[in-house]
């Protein structure tokens, strides 16, 4: 007798692939052969995509670092074989070794000192730990004094057999047995052993699960050990089957495939995360066979991803139900003090400071070369988009790892508008923010039911579906190819010259932070940082959560998109490398400069977005990755509200002394550096007063 529910659960588990392989046999048809070598690219990505699920399970968070974590030890074993000779079979043990062991330091050196921080936080450490390891990985070669360069393993044994049209080897053959004989030793162990009862424990409830005696901490460890040794295995098969590049971690693209199955797997599912990779996997076959273009893939997996969030039913258990509120804890800024903000000495520091500030940044231009100066009005740019995400994820809550989507759209219509028809930059600005907000919104109207996580890996399928295939004039004629030129300002200030450029990227910047401080001070400011805290409470004073969120993305995408305008004219064009400034990994780089900046805080905004892009700037290559890895962990460790955090921090102990100098009692300067309700600027005269919900 068919069991009903069973089947209901199957069909709720394997349906996505299900639909999947459907949807590719009727628009994609292909050979056999070609079907095969999705198998095996679908079978690779699993396990890198079950790592990712082993891992959410326990920590509830995206593990940037997931390739990384295989591709350290995985470069090491190839290079053995390579280089030293080693047999392929003992150097593909050492390898799973060395997995094991770069998954149980990372937990223990990282992962762990973080284990009551946000999951925000974490997943950001995650993106430092990645960059590390891969620094790592690169750095490798030179141990036998040889370069980093792209590799190809070869099988142990000779084998080869034709299905038609492909010739296929040893490699995938071992990719074939090896892979799903992974995937069930990690599903035997979860189900039939007591670590796995304990991995499972852990992972619906961690409070509940330490009371009864689970040692949590050292079985996160074993879980951050098995999804490194997933990672490995994956990428040392994958060196026989397609060859390892110099950058063969994980690429932004390849990680959206992995988080597809992840979302269509219902995050927590191992099977029917490893069925959907699969199912990935054959439809990039069969898309790169029939149009010999791998592009279309990222549009049609953001749609997947949108889909299937939102046919996810929202906290099913408590363990999801509580996660959500982990994602909108972000450290507040408090104003100043009632008390001090009227004395003379606090409002004569304050003028001073600012007033220091705005002189720099004036005269910063006159002391730069022309290179300098172009690299200082970049940074400029740079900081407005990186305030942008302040907005959406500091203030709101709603944590986006999309935001260089908005800012290639907004240079995609800004160079349309001055080159095609000749509009004003002021004007062009203008209507850039106009497309963005309204773009944001229309992202923003599917997405209001996600949170956290969900949204993140929403917004990052939105950024690749535009900078891979909707801003591509492969496909759009009406997007411009050639030089951009900067027109005279109302047909007459040039800014030709980069220090009057500079001074243009200043005045765009100004006029986004007077609105952005606008609206922080506002009631409107007030109600978005409410619903953050709790959204439950401010519904049920009449509050309407729906265009309050609305309104945060329609700001954010706006200053983006503006960004945006204005920077393809800094740069005279519109560069869609997969290197260049709109590339996919852009979109990870400006969320790491927020968190290293302080998503509480307006200041640092510019902080984080000096910090990154001077890195971009100065910096090249492996070293690049190390600056902004180490400095992403370190900073975290010692101040997790970023380097704006640290400049609140001083400003705090310096009111301390005046307090106690002027003999005044201040309870709020006593009750730490974690007090809330200010502007995100931390300059915000207000007092802690109630935050109006209603009226």
């Amino acid at each position: 007798v068919l069991n009903r529910s069973g089947l209901r659960d199957a069909l709720r588990s394997f349906g996505p692939a299900i639909a999947l392989i459907a949807f590719q046999q009727v628009v994609f048809p292909v050979p056999a052969g070609v079907l095969l070598q999705g198998l095996i690219l679908g079978l690779l990505s699993a396990m890198v995509a079950v790592g990712l699920a082993l891992i959410y399970r326990t920590n509830r968070i995206i593990n940037f670092a997931q390739g990384e974590l295989g591709a350290l030890p995985a470069s090491f074993a190839v290079l053995l074989v390579l280089y030293s000779g080693w047999n392929y079979w003992l150097a593909g043990a050492v390898g799973l070794v060395a997995a094991a062991a770069v998954g149980a330091l990372v937990e223990v050196a990282f992962i762990r000192r973080f284990f009551t921080a946000s999951r925000l936080i974490l997943t950001a450490a995650t993106l430092g730990v990645s960059q590390l390891l891969l620094v790592g990985a690169v750095a490798l070669p030179l141990l036998w004094d040889e370069k980093a360069r792209p590799v190809r393993l070869d099988p142990p044994f000779e084998l080869t057999f034709t299905l038609d049209p492909l010739v296929f080897t040893a490699s995938e053959v071992l990719a074939v047995i090896i892979a799903p004989t992974a995937m069930a030793a990690v599903a035997a162990v979860l189900r039939y052993t007591s670590v796995g009862v304990a991995m499972r424990a852990s992972a619906d409830n961690v409070t509940r699960a330490a009371l009864l005696g689970i040692p949590v901490k050292g079985v996160q460890t074993v879980v951050w050990s098995m999804a490194a040794v997933l990672a490995f295995v994956g990428i040392f098969l994958r060196a026989g089957v397609f060859g390892l590049p110099i950058f063969f971690s994980l690429t932004v693209g390849t990680m959206l495939r992995a988080l597809a199955a992840l979302v269509l797997g219902r995050m927590v599912n191992l099977p029917a995360v490893a069925a959907s990779a699969i199912a990935i996997g054959v439809l990039e076959a069969a898309i790169f066979w029939d149009t010999s273009n791998t592009r279309l893939l990222d549009p049609i997996l953001a749609a997947v991803i949108l889909v299937g969030m939102l046919l996810l039913r929202r906290g099913r258990t408590r363990a999801e139900t509580s996660d959500t509120s982990s994602w909108n804890l972000t450290d507040e800024v408090r104003p100043y003090p009632r008390q001090l903000i009227a004395l003379p000495e606090v409002r004569l520091t304050r003028a001073a400071w600012w007033g220091a500030i705005a002189l720099f940044a004036l005269i910063l231009p006159h002391q730069l070369s022309t290179a300098q100066s172009l690299r200082a009005s970049s940074v400029v740019i740079y900081a407005v988009i990186v305030m942008s995400l302040v907005v959406l994820t500091g203030w709101a809550g709603q944590m986006s790892l999309g935001q260089m989507g908005f800012v290639l759209v907004g240079a995609a219509v800004g160079a349309k508008l001055t080159t095609t028809w000749q509009v004003d930059i002021v004007l062009t600005l203008l209507l850039c923010g106009l497309v963005g907000g309204l773009l944001a919104v229309l992202l923003g109207l599917p997405a209001l039911r996600l949170r956290g996580l969900q949204l993140a890996v929403v917004t990052l399928g939105f950024a690749l579906a535009v900078s891979s295939y909707f801003v591509n004039p492969e496909y759009f004629d009406w997007i411009p190819r050639g030089r951009v030129e900067r027109l005279p300002i109302l047909g007459i200030v040039d800014w030709e010259d980069p220090t009057r450029l500079y001074y243009v990227c200043l005045a765009l910047f100004g006029f986004t932070a007077w609105i952005v401080r606008g609206l922080r001070t506002s009631r409107t400011g007030r109600v978005i940082i409410a619903l953050r805290e709790n959204e439950a409470a401010g519904l049920s004073y009449g509050i309407s959560a729906v265009r309050s969120k609305l309104l945060a993305f329609a700001i954010s995408g706006s200053m983006a998109a503006m960004a945006g305008g204005l920077f393809v004219h800094h740069q005279h064009g519109l560069d869609l490398g997969e290197t260049g400034p709109y590339a996919a990994f852009q979109n990870i780089n400006v969320f790491i400069a927020a968190v290293i900046g302080g998503l509480g805080s307006l200041t640092g905004a510019v902080l984080g977005a000096i910090f990154m892009r001077a890195g971009d700037l100065f910096l090249s290559g492996a070293w690049r990755l190390f600056v902004s890895g180490v400095g992403v962990l370190v900073l975290l460790l010692i101040s997790p509200g970023g380097l704006g955090g640290l400049l609140v921090r001083a400003r705090d102990a310096w009111l301390r002394w005046v307090a106690e100098a002027r003999r005044i009692d201040v309870p709020s300067l006593v009750a730490g550096d974690e007090a809330s309700g200010a502007d995100g600027d931390g300059l915000d005269t207000e007092t802690d007063e109630p935050v109006e919900l209603a009226g």
